[in-house]
């Protein structure tokens, strides 16, 4: 768990408690694949409301109502002019490449298989199959900021800083991302990672041990980032002052398009990825949070929201679960944390279930082999 935030002060309901930007984030590689298009540093979706539509529906066609609503400006869209990788803004161009994208930037080696960055993004594409639930990249980044920073102990620190495991929780965890075969994809990755990057004052990180920390560090602190051009433009209706029958026909076409897009692309709607955020990997989980996360800004900006009034002095907590998994009995909730996240919880829900049965219910059983795998995809990552 991490180590716990408390309230300054005190928080109403539905008052955004902390709005955060991580201190190096990453889009999943599989997104490319998915044709997702988002900004290569703050993640923001980079096709409009309505091309994401069509996208996901397979119907280019699609022509969505008050297109005025949707915010993506194409008019400043920017890419690097060595690798064509596709930023949001200048701002966003600017911002990567004075953190880490001058020794990530591939240059006229985009295509190039034999790469050694190319390489590594292509062994862990095939190792980890979609959903991620963590990105090589995002410790890539990580490297990649402490040799381009001018204060490197400085970033060593702020990453020091993130709550790590110990061995035997770190090879639980690598077990979890990669599989029964983890030891060997793990040295894999380890070899091209150190071919790729290799840094001095980081040799520690590129040792067997080293790299392992690593590895756990990115799958127990990473929080997931989705963002959807769609969604926002979703928002936006809601919020326009219509009359009733207009109200009512545009909620009817936008139900509708949900499930269309349901039935045509499942569960992949959104551009995502991860990012290490300070205050947020402090929270720890509860069965009944008092806060959540979420990314209204369509970028990599975390936004804490109070779910109910905070005390100034009481713990703010977030749940490592979803709506879904928190309904089930104590026992099925301790399961998924003690094997995605190496803890037993204690929160208020869970001691005042503490002398129910260890055992769940016929549906839950019948469901737990059907869930292992829509599990995986938040395991590692709404920490």
């Amino acid at each position: 768990q991490g180590k716990g935030l408390f309230a300054t002060k005190n928080i109403r309901k539905g008052e955004t408690v902390f709005v955060e930007r991580p201190v190096v984030s990453s889009q999943f590689l599989w997104n490319a694949l998915y044709n997702y298009r988002a900004c290569d540093h703050c993640l923001r979706a980079l096709e409009t409301a309505e091309e994401n539509a069509q996208r996901l529906l397979g119907k280019s066609s699609l022509v969505l109502p008050h297109p005025e609503q949707c915010s993506i400006r194409k008019d400043l869209h920017q890419q690097c002019p060595r690798c064509q990788v596709t930023y949001c803004s200048a701002e966003c161009r600017q911002a990567a490449l004075e953190q880490y994208h001058q020794v990530l930037c591939l240059g006229p080696s985009r295509d190039d298989p034999t790469h050694p960055l190319n390489k590594l993004q292509e062994a862990w594409r095939n190792m980890h199959y979609p959903p991620e639930t963590s990105s090589i990249m995002l410790m890539a980044r990580m490297v990649a900021t402490v040799k381009q920073a001018k204060d490197k102990e400085w970033w060593i620190k702020t990453f020091s800083q993130f709550c790590s495991k110990t061995a035997n929780e770190e090879e639980e965890i690598v077990h979890k991302l990669l599989g029964d075969k983890f030891k060997g994809q793990l040295e894999l990755l380890r070899l091209l990672f150190t071919e790729a990057l290799y840094d001095e004052h980081l040799s520690r990180w590129f040792t067997p041990e080293g790299f392992r920390s690593l590895f756990a560090l990115v799958g127990t602190n990473g929080q997931g980032i989705g963002t959807s051009s769609l969604s926002q433009w979703v928002h936006a209706c809601d919020a326009l002052d219509l009359p009733m029958l207009q109200r009512e026909e545009l909620d009817a076409f936008i139900d509708q398009l949900y499930k269309d897009i349901e039935k045509e692309s499942g569960e992949f709607l959104n551009c995502e990825g991860s990012g290490l955020y300070m205050l947020q990997s402090c929270c720890n989980h509860s069965c009944i949070p008092n806060a959540e996360t979420s990314f209204p800004e369509n970028n990599f900006l975390l936004h804490l929201t109070a779910l109910e009034d905070i005390e100034a002095g009481e713990e703010i907590c977030i749940s490592y679960l979803d709506c879904c998994q928190r309904e089930r009995s104590r026992h099925s909730r301790n399961k998924i944390l003690r094997e995605n996240y190496l803890f037993t919880c204690s929160c208020p829900k869970c001691l005042v279930q503490a002398d129910d049965a260890d055992v769940t219910s016929d549906e839950e059983e019948e469901g737990e082999g059907e869930t292992d795998d829509a599990e995986l995809e938040d395991e590692m990552t709404d920490v």
